[in-house]
């Protein structure tokens, strides 16, 4: 039941900011994105595209090194709602997300769903402050060659940091947000793909 009910709330907050003004983030100048891609990016404004199932891609696999020595691999979290965010210690936007991907990431991975960062620019000193700061529970890659940015950004162009990447739970590019997510947005995102997979789940076991 609550589910249920969040996720209508979600929806309807998902409508409503999709409408409204939305939210910047830092240029290619500040983080390096478009010297990593190699393209003319601009701010992000916080805009949200999702794909419908039929037309979502292969699937991807975001992998690398944690901040913490660990590897990392979305392959490994298959049959999970994978929400990839990239960031900076020094980015505004940033910083003004992450409460709510904290949250998002501590009240929903019961649901079956992971959160995994992204870094573009900090060396781990900077990194695993930021990540002390805001408690953050989920790992986050370290990209400052661009790589990682880079092999997304040929299936999903991102445009600027943060960026935010929904994948589904077949691994494939469901959502993406330009700019600083909101966390009503994520949520909402999340729960649709939550609920593709319980239909498909219950069309098998017809």
């Amino acid at each position: 039941m609550m589910r249920t009910r969040t996720r209508r709330v979600a929806a309807a907050a998902l409508a409503a900011l999709v409408a409204a003004p939305l939210l910047a983030a830092c240029g290619p100048e500040e983080s390096g994105a478009g010297d990593v891609v190699g393209q003319g990016f601009v701010s992000g404004d916080g805009s949200v595209k999702q794909w419908d199932p039929a037309d979502r891609e292969d699937p991807v696999t975001v992998e690398g090194t944690a901040f913490e020595g660990d590897e990392v691999s979305t392959a490994d979290w298959l049959g999970d709602v994978v929400v990839v965010n990239t960031w900076y210690a020094g980015c505004a936007p940033c910083r003004a997300e992450a409460p709510e991907l904290v949250d998002l990431a501590n009240e929903r991975e019961a649901d079956g769903v992971r959160v995994l960062g992204i870094n573009t620019e900090d060396e781990a000193g900077a990194a695993e402050a930021f990540q002390r700061t805001f408690e953050v529970p989920y790992p986050s890659i370290e990209d400052r060659s661009g790589q990682v940015v880079a092999g997304l950004s040929g299936v999903v162009p991102l445009q600027a940091v943060p960026s935010t990447v929904v994948l589904d739970a077949e691994g494939r590019v469901a959502a993406r947000v330009i700019g600083q997510a909101d966390g009503s947005t994520l949520e909402a995102i999340v729960d649709e793909l939550l609920a593709e997979d319980d239909s498909s789940e219950g069309t098998e076991d017809a």
